[in-house]
């Protein structure tokens, strides 16, 4: 009779826990169908607005806008979305998001009055190319980790270019010139890494970064012994040219280093603002400004905002 007992007590937890993780699923399905159904909601609303702006009797500076007008406006939110991800505001960064996201459904807009596509064949194109690129999640392919994922991606993306028709490209090709110079070098090298160009450890990476600061201390102290002005220009383009180096292989280990270069640059010079705002803030309670005192006395006060800020 115990083991009786203790066999109907065993299947009663059995069942219980299969009850809990089957409703537990049940509250996840519920959840994801109704946020799809808001989202497609609140973009089937955005699309009617933006028709209301563009159709005749809409407003007249959207009426007015092309493809080329609107190019400063999107690259615009896209560095107000990057600010406000950083300023930690999430109101601001949704709403910062929503601009972006109107200056892709503003161009879908008049692309389909051009004939060419619309806002329905962006999201399709865009879901296409994740399908194809991530096939270790829609099809059957096993990756070891991230590296291979990127390693998938660059070869997929090749075949279909091949498939296209188009002219191979290098294989570090396609990171847009105008990037900010941090952001393009982490990703050139990225790339080259994709390809198996790359240091096999961070400390390959580190020797780099002090070769050429290296080299770098060495055409400073060229230029400060040049005999004329002439030694003078050529050690500063040496100069330049090694700065450039220093910079590259740093970006190259904020990457090995997970650090995104960009980002922490971005940060330290918030972090420089805040100190030096707060140095002036000081200084005017003294009626005073930068200009008006040494090195000496804002040194002082930069260790006094280091203090409070940290």
């Amino acid at each position: 009779m115990r083991r009786v007992l203790q066999c109907d007590s065993a299947h009663t937890r059995e069942n219980a826990l299969t009850f809990g993780v089957t409703r537990a699923n049940e509250q996840r399905m519920s959840a994801h169908a109704e946020a799809t159904a808001r989202a497609q909601t609140a973009i089937a609303r955005l699309l009617e607005v933006m028709d209301k702006l563009r159709d005749p009797g809409g407003c007249p500076w959207d009426r007015e806008q092309t493809l080329r007008t609107l190019t400063p406006y999107l690259l615009e939110e896209a560095h107000e979305v990057i600010e406000a991800i950083e300023s930690g505001d999430s109101n601001n960064h949704r709403d910062e998001l929503g601009d972006l996201l109107f200056q892709v459904v503003f161009q879908s807009r008049i692309t389909r009055e051009e004939g060419r596509f619309d806002f329905a064949d962006v999201c399709d194109a865009i879901s296409s190319k994740l399908t194809r690129r991530h096939p270790h999640v829609f099809g059957d392919v096993s990756v070891s980790g991230s590296k291979e994922v990127v390693k998938n991606w660059e070869r997929i993306k090749a075949e279909e270019r091949k498939e296209k028709g188009e002219k191979a490209r290098s294989a570090i090709g396609g990171v847009p010139a105008a990037l900010p110079a941090l952001v393009r070098a982490e990703r050139v090298t990225e790339k080259a890494a994709a390809v198996g160009f790359d240091w096999p450890d961070l400390q390959g990476v580190l020797a780099k970064v002090r070769e050429e600061l290296d080299e770098l201390t060495h055409e400073l102290q060229a230029k400060a012994t040049a005999a004329d002005q002439a030694a003078k220009d050529a050690a500063q383009a040496r100069i330049e040219d090694e700065l450039g180096d220093l910079l590259f292989a740093v970006a190259n280990l904020g990457r090995h280093a997970k650090a995104h270069p960009e980002e922490a640059l971005r940060g330290t010079m918030r972090k420089f603002e805040r100190r030096f705002h707060y140095i002036e803030a000081r200084l005017a309670e003294q009626g005073k400004g930068p200009r008006d005192v040494g090195l000496k006395e804002m040194d002082a006060l930069w260790d006094e905002a280091k203090r409070q800020q940290t």
